[in-house]
């Protein structure tokens, strides 16, 4: 700020408390000044009064505006364009402004209702000067306009986009940790708060992942994110992906915002809607259960993401899976001894059938999908009845257990179902150990 005393010294800040310097030319090259810019750098508070009701007009904190409003009133007096240490100034409070939360239409709000201001506070001697001289002295103002108001604006985009990098990685690492189940619980928790998330509660973790077509996670993110705060509202609730799946939290027993009613089926509604936003791509939903605490949210993580790998290699075409109702299928995957055992008694015998093992056992897992029906299954893989029973007959010939034999048909269902686990036959079954 310029001295109070006549002659004083250098310019420091030009903001201290609400009152503002006065133009300085103290890097300005030097030139003539008249006796109506003498009368305008002497200390004055009137860019303080246009800096006050700038702000105020805007809604804008006051120390936004810098040296703004002195290089405004130089250009008025001088017509010099800004120097670049005065643009680059301009530009770190363009990053302020965005560090700040303030919008940046609001900040460049700020600029021009100075300039306006400061244009109509300028004492009348100046303004009335023959023509030239202020259409010369406008040009210059608007220069300077036109370049703050640009820095201004590129300092607070780069601030948004350095400060969006930041929030998404934080993010993803939370969400990592979260769902990994980071073994430091209390620095979890207090990470979880901005996220609006109470970890003392229960949560359900759905997984949807896109069935054959890639698609666009980000855009599905999204959608799903202002889906599900618009049904259930926006606590306990994060949307995010990770190794290529949609990942949605949300609190174990859920409300309709809308309704008040409790909601069974969440992921049935995160289905519908992914399939109103994609309609060319198919997902398929796969919902862990609800558990309570930090630890519960990575294991209904677990139990989901088991679910899609079952469901796969199943061959489960169903666009919604419940980890609740593969139980049974997780506890046969667990006995891996036992599935190669079960494999190799009952069905490795298929080899030997002239089309190899695959068209029989793709036969035998849709006759048990429909319930041991030929014509249905017929109609499943599009070929006719006689040739399900052929397939049927021959599976009884080669491994000697009749799939139509109800005592029969349990080994041969959980012996296909092992295949599946296994990837048989399209992968080689494990080696069991001789110890």
């Amino acid at each position: 700020m310029i001295s109070d005393q006549p002659g004083g010294g250098a310019q420091t800040s030009p903001v201290e408390g609400d009152r503002i310097a006065g133009p300085s030319h103290v890097d300005a090259p030097e030139q003539p000044v008249d006796s109506d810019a003498r009368r305008l750098a002497a200390p004055d508070d009137w860019l303080a009064v246009v800096a006050r009701t700038a702000a105020a007009d805007a809604d804008a904190p006051i120390e936004l505006l810098g040296e703004y409003l002195n290089i405004l009133a130089d250009a008025a007096l001088s017509g010099r364009r800004p120097m670049k240490r005065e643009l680059e100034s301009v530009r770190r409070l363009g990053q302020r402004a965005a560090e700040q939360g303030v919008d940046a239409n609001q900040a460049v709000d700020l600029y021009l209702s100075a300039a306006w201001r400061l244009w109509q506070e300028i004492p009348m001697i100046v303004r009335s000067r023959d023509r030239e001289k202020v259409r010369a002295a406008a040009e210059a103002v608007l220069r300077v306009i036109s370049d703050a108001v640009e820095v201004l604006v590129e300092g607070h985009q780069a601030a948004r986009r350095q400060m969006i990098r930041q929030e998404e990685s934080a993010r993803r690492e939370f969400v990592d940790d979260l769902l990994r189940g980071d073994t430091d619980v209390s620095r979890l928790v207090e990470r979880a708060e901005p996220f609006g998330l109470d970890l003392g509660r229960s949560h359900q973790v759905l997984l949807a992942a896109p069935v054959r077509s890639p698609a666009s996670l980000d855009r599905a993110v999204v959608v799903m994110e202002r889906a599900i705060v618009e049904r259930f509202g926006d606590r306990d609730v994060l949307i995010a992906s990770k190794d290529d799946l949609l990942v949605m939290l949300i609190p174990g027993e859920l409300r309709d915002v809308v309704s008040g009613a409790d909601v069974s089926d969440p992921s049935g509604f995160a289905h519908s809607r992914l399939r109103q936003s994609a309609r060319h791509d198919r997902w398929q939903v796969a919902a862990g259960r609800p558990y309570p605490g930090a630890y519960g949210i990575a294991r209904s993580y677990e139990e989901a993401r088991e679910a899609l790998l079952l469901a796969r290699r199943l061959h489960f075409d169903d666009d919604v899976v419940q980890a609740r109702d593969l139980l049974l299928f997780r506890v046969l995957g667990r006995d891996q001894a036992a599935l190669v055992d079960l494999v190799q008694a009952l069905l490795e015998p298929l080899t030997r059938s002239r089309g190899g093992a695959e068209p029989l056992l793709k036969t035998l897992e849709t006759y048990f999908a429909t319930g041991a029906v030929a014509t249905e299954t017929a109609r499943r893989l599009h070929m006719s009845v006689r040739t399900v029973t052929y397939r049927l007959a021959k599976v009884k010939t080669l491994t000697g257990t009749d799939p139509a034999d109800p005592a029969q048909r349990l080994a041969l269902h959980m012996a296909v179902v092992g295949a599946r686990l296994l990837d048989w036959p399209a992968s080689d079954l494990p080696r069991q150990s001789l110890s």
